[in-house]
C-alpha cells in the first residue's frame, strides 16, 4: 500500500473534507478538518492528495488500511501472469523428435502460454540456415490452428528465435 497521510501529517493548508457516510462537510482549514475528525472519534486521511485542495475523508484508519490492502489482493488475484515457455530445437531435428517438440509447442499454446522457439546453429551449420527456415515453416504450419506468431523469426547470434502466442 502507497504511503498515505493521516491527521497531523497532512501538509496541506485548506483541504476538502468529506464525512464518515460520504458526504461533502466543505473545504475548510486543516486545524479545522482535524477538529471535525475529532470530534466524530475518527481519523483524518488523505485520500487525493493531488487535487486542489486535497480531499481528506473521516474515516477510521486501520479499517481503510484494512480495506485497501484487501482491494489490492483481489485485483492481483485476477490477473494472469503470461508465461513464455522455450522450446530449443536444432535444425538437425529427427521426424520422432520434432513432432515431440510440435506437441509440447501445441500444448503451451492451448494452456495460453506463449512459447519462444530456440534454433541453435552449431559450427557450420550457419551456412545453411534454409534447413532451419524449413523446419520453422513445417512448425508454423502444425501450430496454424491454436497459434500465430507473436515475433517474427530472427536471428540471434548463432541462433534463430521465434515466439509464438495462442489465438
Amino acid at each position: 500500500m502507497k504511503y498515505v497521510r493521516v491527521n497531523e501529517r497532512i501538509i496541506a493548508k485548506t483541504l476538502r473534507v468529506i464525512g464518515p457516510q460520504g458526504e461533502q462537510l466543505g473545504v475548510f482549514p486543516r486545524e479545522i478538518a482535524l477538529k471535525k475528525a475529532e470530534e466524530y472519534g475518527l481519523d483524518l486521511v488523505e485520500v487525493a492528495p493531488a487535487a486542489e485542495p486535497p480531499v481528506c475523508r473521516i474515516i477510521d484508519f486501520a479499517k481503510y488500511k484494512y480495506e485497501q490492502i484487501k482491494r489490492e489482493k483481489e485485483v492481483k488475484k485476477h490477473q494472469k501472469q503470461a508465461q513464455i515457455k522455450e522450446v530449443r530445437i536444432s535444425p538437425r531435428i529427427g521426424e520422432h523428435d520434432y513432432e515431440i517438440k510440435l506437441k509440447h509447442i501445441k500444448e503451451f499454446l492451448e494452456n495460453r502460454h506463449k512459447v519462444r522457439i530456440r534454433m541453435f546453429f552449431r559450427g557450420r551449420e550457419i551456412a545453411h540456415k534454409e534447413l532451419g527456415n524449413k523446419i520453422i515453416e513445417k512448425l508454423l504450419q502444425g501450430i496454424d490452428k491454436v497459434g500465430r506468431i507473436d515475433r517474427e523469426p530472427h536471428m540471434l547470434g548463432k541462433a534463430l528465435i521465434l515466439i509464438l502466442s495462442p489465438k
